[in-house]
């Protein structure tokens, strides 16, 4: 009997100390810690020379109440504050009941562009989010704006 209880309590203890929390030194669940991703690209640190940098007036906008079946749109302006000429390859919608129109040409250091985004509230009811992925040749490339409503039926 003697011989079973030390033997069920070091097994208690082999499994107290088995199941300890793991630290490890690296950010993350994974123990993986880098410091440059696209969530917190600090441009003191990635150099930007002769690289174009995009600068949005705003990155979210509210239509506020939309009767259903409005079609209503935002222009979102923008500015090239770097050394290069600013292109966007790619302007992509959440979905389909959003449509977008944007500057297709090379923009120069110090010029503005745009990206127009038209809603339509057809076969919409309630709160509305919707997101616009931006792709551009900045650091980092992908940016993205938001837009907003309530649709409300007639």
């Amino acid at each position: 009997m003697k011989k079973i209880s030390i033997i069920l309590i070091a097994l208690v203890t082999l499994a107290a100390i088995s199941c300890k929390e793991n630290k490890n030194t690296g950010g993350g669940e994974y123990g993986i810690d880098n410091p440059i991703s696209a969530d917190n690209v600090n441009e003191d640190i990635i150099p930007n020379d002769g690289m174009p940098i995009i600068s949005f007036a705003e990155t979210e906008y509210n239509f506020g109440t939309v009767i259903q079946g409005e079609k209503v749109s935002h222009k979102f302006m923008f500015t090239n504050k770097g050394d290069g000429n600013l292109v966007i390859s790619s302007v992509k919608p959440s979905c389909g009941c959003t449509s977008p129109k944007w500057t297709r040409e090379p923009i120069k250091p110090g010029e503005e562009g745009f990206i127009e985004l038209t809603f339509d509230s057809s076969n919409k009811k309630g709160i509305q989010n919707k997101n616009v992925r931006v792709a551009t040749n900045t650091i980092p490339n992908e940016h993205v704006l938001y837009i907003r409503c309530d649709v409300v039926t007639k």
